[in-house]
C-alpha cells in the first residue's frame, strides 16, 4: 500500500495547471496562437507522442486579445475527444489492414482473412483459410495489392490453397 501512494505522488508531480498549458492523465493542452488568423488554438498530445491527436480552435478570453484559460472541465472534455480521435484512428486503421469474408463453396464455408503487415522496408500481407469452427486451413504470404474479394478467394480454394501468383 505505501509503494502504491509513493507512486501516486511521483504521478502528481507531473500534474500542469496554467492557464495556457494543462497536463494531466497522460494527456497535455496547450493553447497556441492560431497560424492562420487572429484567434487561438489547443492542442491535445497523448503522453509520448510526437503529434498532436487534435488540434482546434480555442475561445477568446473577455479581453478579445488572449485566450481564455484551461480549466478541469474544458480539459476533461478535450481528453474525451482527442481519445475518441484516437479510438476511430485504430478503427480506420484496423479495416484497413485487415479484411475478412465469407465464402460458400459446395463442399464447405470458409472464412477467409487477409492481414497487412505494415513492414516500412518490406510490407506483405498473409491470406488465410478458415473453416466453419476456426480452424486455420491455410495459410499464405501474399504481395501487400493482393485484392481479397469473392472471385480470388475462391480461386485460391479451387486451387487448392497454393500461393496465389
Amino acid at each position: 500500500m505505501h509503494e502504491q501512494v509513493e507512486h501516486q505522488e511521483a504521478n502528481d508531480g507531473d500534474k500542469i495547471q496554467e492557464a495556457r498549458l494543462w497536463r494531466d492523465k497522460g494527456w497535455t493542452a496547450r493553447v497556441i496562437k492560431n497560424e492562420d488568423d487572429e484567434g487561438w488554438a489547443v492542442a491535445m498530445i497523448k503522453d509520448g507522442e510526437p503529434e498532436p491527436a487534435l488540434v482546434g480552435p480555442w475561445t477568446m478570453g473577455r479581453d478579445k486579445k488572449n485566450p481564455k484559460p484551461l480549466d478541469a472541465n474544458a480539459f476533461g472534455t478535450l481528453v474525451k475527444t482527442a481519445a475518441e480521435v484516437i479510438r476511430r484512428h485504430e478503427q480506420q486503421l484496423h479495416a484497413t489492414l485487415h479484411k475478412s469474408l465469407l465464402v460458400s463453396t459446395e463442399e464447405a464455408d470458409y472464412k477467409i482473412q487477409l492481414d497487412i503487415v505494415p513492414d516500412e522496408d518490406d510490407p506483405y500481407a498473409w491470406l488465410s483459410a478458415f473453416d466453419a469452427g476456426n480452424t486455420e486451413l491455410a495459410r499464405v504470404k501474399v504481395a501487400v495489392g493482393f485484392k481479397l474479394n469473392q472471385q480470388n478467394a475462391r480461386n485460391w480454394i479451387s486451387n487448392e490453397f497454393r500461393r496465389p501468383d
